[in-house]
């Protein structure tokens, strides 16, 4: 419905396989003509994304490659784990799908999220939180240096001749670093893109560095308006440190849209798709991340559960990333809310949790979306649909027309390639030094 709704107005379209989830990424590339605004004028500045539905990381080798051979301007991402995957095989497999798509490809770089997926791969267990993003890191380096490796001319080509590659051994490579140490011949030839689009979320200290350092698109969590422009500010001024400018990151926080014909109608639609989208067995799972404890036990309708959380090493979700950096405090701001509300375990989630960033009329949610991108909150937005499988098309069909009248969505695609299409630079095609030797 999104795809063929939009087929003219979403100018690139992501579609993001993780290893729990199939995202679909509405991506809609805003052409930049405020006039208001001199650095949106100049280039594409916005993109639009949201997402939707699941299956394996497994499918990313199968159904990329066939969606690819059907469509034309849809990007296609994989969500591949740096922690215990090897360069030299993903990047083949992301060069691969580069070449087939005609340069849609992205990988979404995500490190290991729990100890238990350590324990399916030689290495076992899991890596600390700094050790992962080094390895990410290096493994971000050693990927770009095996897409480099082949020159722009060493395809030829030649069917009189019988001649395809100018040098008989492309692709040299050699890698010795910490992480990675390997050598040999990358046998893709140099992809449309060249580097495929590097998606990247981390909001620590060592995942905002590392998305300064390597990412081309970062996903945030801070979809309130203060928040994503803190976070925009602190994550672009670390650019010029890696000798990147601010046009060569985009920032685009999650939120999702929820809107009514009056901002009464949107504000009484908000708690009812809330309650739709948090499950009595999800409020659970989201708690016990919080008390760091099984709360199984526990009903998700009734009142919070009675015990501290506990903020020892080992517990329920030992070796996952924490979504809450203090549980204590924490726990005590839960407690007060649901207190002071007369709130349900499920009810606090959902008021703790909830992330409808754009509440109000189409006219409403469309200024809200302008004001962002115009006062440096985000250069666009994954759109996360609040139900599946219908939750964009109010937004494709009210406030989409909208933001095209405004002058700032553009209503056609005017290039090819994903890269082009989120208003990325070209990719350095030369292989870095730090990249080499790291």
């Amino acid at each position: 419905r999104l795809a063929e709704a939009t087929s003219s107005v979403i100018s690139a379209t992501l579609i993001n396989f993780s290893i729990g989830a199939l995202v679909i990424f509405a991506a809609a590339l805003l052409s930049g003509h405020l006039s208001s605004v001199s650095h949106v004028v100049a280039a594409p500045k916005w993109s639009i994304l949201g997402g939707a539905l699941g299956v394996r990381e497994w499918i990313v080798a199968l159904l990329a490659p066939a969606l690819a051979g059907v469509t034309t301007h849809l990007g296609l991402a994989g969500t591949l784990n740096a922690t215990f995957r090897e360069p030299y095989e993903l990047a083949r497999q992301l060069a691969t799908l580069d070449h087939l798509s005609g340069g849609r490809a992205a990988w979404n770089a995500v490190t290991s999220s729990d100890a238990f997926t350590g324990e399916n791969f030689r290495r076992g267990g899991f890596l600390a939180h700094a050790d992962r993003y080094r390895r990410a890191g290096e493994f971000l380096d050693t990927a770009r240096q095996l897409w480099r490796s082949w020159d722009d001319d060493a395809v030829v080509a030649d069917q009189r001749t019988g001649t395809f590659v100018r040098d008989s051994a492309p692709g040299a490579f050699l890698h010795r670093g910490a992480q990675f140490d390997i050598a040999g011949h990358f046998n893709v030839p140099r992809s449309p893109q060249v580097d495929p689009v590097i998606l990247q979320a981390g909001d620590s200290d060592e995942g905002r560095e590392l998305a300064a350092r390597s990412a081309d698109c970062v996903f945030s969590r801070h979809s309130d308006f203060d928040g994503a422009r803190r976070f925009y500010d602190d994550v672009k001024r670390r650019l010029p440190a890696y000798g990147r400018s601010r046009d060569e990151l985009k920032i685009l926080p999650g939120v999702s849209v929820v809107i009514g014909d009056s901002a009464d109608d949107a504000r009484e639609k908000a708690p009812a798709i809330r309650l739709q989208q948090v499950s009595p067995q999800t409020a659970i799972l989201l708690a016990e991340q919080l008390w760091n404890r099984d709360l199984s036990a526990y009903d998700a309708d009734g009142p919070l559960p009675d015990v501290e959380p506990d903020t020892g090493p080992d517990s329920v979700i030992r070796g996952r990333a924490p979504i809450f950096r203090d549980p204590v405090a924490t726990v005590a701001a839960w407690r007060a809310t649901a207190a002071e509300k007369g709130l349900s375990l499920r009810e606090t989630v959902i008021e703790k949790t909830g992330r409808q960033t754009f509440i109000g009329t189409p006219e409403a949610v469309a200024e809200a979306m302008i004001r962002f991108v115009h006062e440096d909150a985000s250069d666009g937005f994954v759109l996360a649909p609040h139900l599946t499988p219908t939750g964009l098309d109010e937004f494709v069909d009210r406030v989409v027309p909208l933001l095209q009248e405004r002058g700032v969505l553009r209503r056609e695609y005017e290039t090819t390639t994903l890269r082009e299409h989120l208003g990325l630079p070209p990719a350095r095609t030369h292989v870095s030094s730090e990249a080499a030797t790291a």
